[in-house]
């Protein structure tokens, strides 16, 4: 039995109000990786009420989970209020100071990317216009995904996100580079052109190399990072000379 199916017969058979302890107990924290499968089982099995409780305590690893709770809810909800209202939830919790509950957002807006895709490209597109650095992070870190740019018009939409991204990014003042949420937009620039140019490269590759012609000291390193990510480094050599970089391209 997967590991994922597995959680999903203990948390039903321990029941909601046991679910906290169950989870401190099974979080794989504190330690490098918290347990993402438990936390999607508990995005599985969970009601409401329970994503709240768990949003509620102080807990980052709780939060996380009620976090990627509310994904679940957004897929499948079709009345335009609610779905308005967890995305606002989503949205604030976008911003959060804690990385992991931020990554949880990506991964919830990213199981209503499963459930309807186009919506997902929506809500990306609305959200890289904010004015937050994370909101941005959050849209470009839950749309390049590659499972959910299978579809030449979907990477598209990718690429598209991540030059708009990227260009408010450059279009900062100096002095704001240094804040902590512009250089966790930038961290995920660094990998997620690399995840859009490989779904598209027609369309992907020309958007990347024109990146090597800004002057900007943050677009140049979101270059040298993406150029040594073997899904997009190997496209690179293909296609002849470009802004890799020097050195071994890394793996992913």
């Amino acid at each position: 039995m997967r590991r994922r199916e597995r959680y999903r017969d203990e948390l039903r058979a321990a029941g909601p109000a046991r679910w906290p302890a169950f989870l401190r107990d099974h979080s794989g924290l504190p330690g490098p990786r918290a347990d993402l499968e438990l936390a999607q089982a508990v995005a599985d099995e969970g009601e409401p009420a329970t994503f709240d409780r768990l949003i509620g305590t102080d807990d980052e690893y709780l939060v996380l989970c009620g976090v990627l709770g509310l994904g679940r809810l957004l897929a499948g909800q079709t009345r335009a209020r609610a779905r308005t209202g967890i995305e606002a939830r989503l949205r604030g919790h976008a911003t959060d100071p804690r990385w992991r509950v931020r990554e949880a957002v990506a991964m919830a807006l990213q199981r209503l990317g499963d459930a309807d895709l186009p919506r997902l490209l929506d809500l990306g597109t609305a959200w890289a216009a904010d004015p937050h650095p994370l909101v941005r992070r959050a849209a470009v870190a839950a749309v390049c995904e590659p499972r959910l740019l299978t579809a030449p018009a979907a990477a598209a939409r990718a690429v598209t996100l991540c030059e708009r991204t990227t260009a408010g990014l450059a279009a900062l003042p100096a002095d704001r580079r240094r804040a902590d949420d512009v250089r966790a937009l930038r961290q995920a620039l660094g990998y997620c052109w690399s995840v859009a140019v490989a779904a598209d490269p027609k369309v992907g590759l020309p958007a990347f190399r024109a990146l090597a012609a800004v002057d900007d000291g943050d677009v140049a390193w979101i270059v040298r990072e993406n150029s040594r990510k073997k899904r997009l480094a190997t496209l690179l050599t293909g296609a002849g000379a470009g802004p890799a970089g020097p050195g071994r391209p890394a793996s992913d």
